[in-house]
């Protein structure tokens, strides 16, 4: 089942860049500018997950928060405030937040904050990935190869993670893209093959196999040696 997120931000250029970014992720999104169309928004959809910003017109996102755990919503709870104090950080949790990203944050970290929370609320869903004797934590975002750690870059991880939860499937460039590093990407033309070349070099550098292969023409698969 598609996860459905509600936002509750009152920037409409932030709302609508979070939303694109959680519609590329495959979530079901829902966006509300105030805190009482969130109330509203939230007691009708039942979302799964919410994002909800500090200052919010009408009701603020504190009391937004507080409001909907007295109601009994046990979704996760993400605020976004510009607020870094740690009484701040104080207040926002003890009304109930269960995460919390200061003003400017990282739409990675906030996608990969999503991701965290979803699967605590849905625990089919495993933290542990493996392959061959390649072994990934989606908690500690830890990569191991025959029990020895891999350092990995932020996106070496990303790429490595989409090619290890899709074992034998193949990825085209564009699909990596948008997965991996947006939609909106403007960067260089071969990133993902610089990409691919630096992980081979990590992962192989002790290992005697290739896991990470290229279906020329195609894109690439993470699959058995052959």
């Amino acid at each position: 089942m598609t996860a459905h997120i509600l936002v509750v931000e009152d920037d409409p250029k932030l709302a609508h860049f979070i939303e694109s970014e959680l519609a590329l992720d495959g979530y079901c999104v829902t966006v509300t500018g105030n805190g009482l169309d969130g109330l509203i928004a939230a007691r009708n959809a039942q979302p799964d997950l919410l994002i909800l910003d500090w200052m919010l017109p009408g009701i603020s996102g504190v009391d937004l928060c507080r409001r909907l755990r007295a109601t009994g919503m046990l979704a996760p709870i993400i605020m976004l405030t510009a607020k870094d104090e740690v009484s701040d950080r104080v207040v926002g949790l003890d009304a109930g937040a269960d995460d919390y990203l200061t003003k400017p944050f990282s739409m990675e970290e906030l996608l990969a904050r999503v991701r965290a929370h979803l699967r605590r609320m849905n625990p089919e869903t495993p933290n542990i990935l493996q392959f061959e004797e390649l072994t990934l934590n989606r908690l500690t975002r830890e990569v191991y190869l025959e029990k020895q750690l891999i350092s990995l870059t932020a996106k070496e991880y990303d790429l490595l993670e989409l090619l290890l939860a899709n074992p034998r499937q193949v990825f085209t460039r564009e699909q990596i893209l948008e997965k991996v590093w947006g939609y909106d990407f403007m960067g260089e033309s071969n990133i993902i093959e610089v990409y691919i070349r630096a992980l081979r070099i990590k992962l192989e550098a002790s290992y005697s196999k290739r896991l990470v292969h290229t279906v020329r023409g195609v894109g690439y698969v993470l699959r058995e040696y052959a």
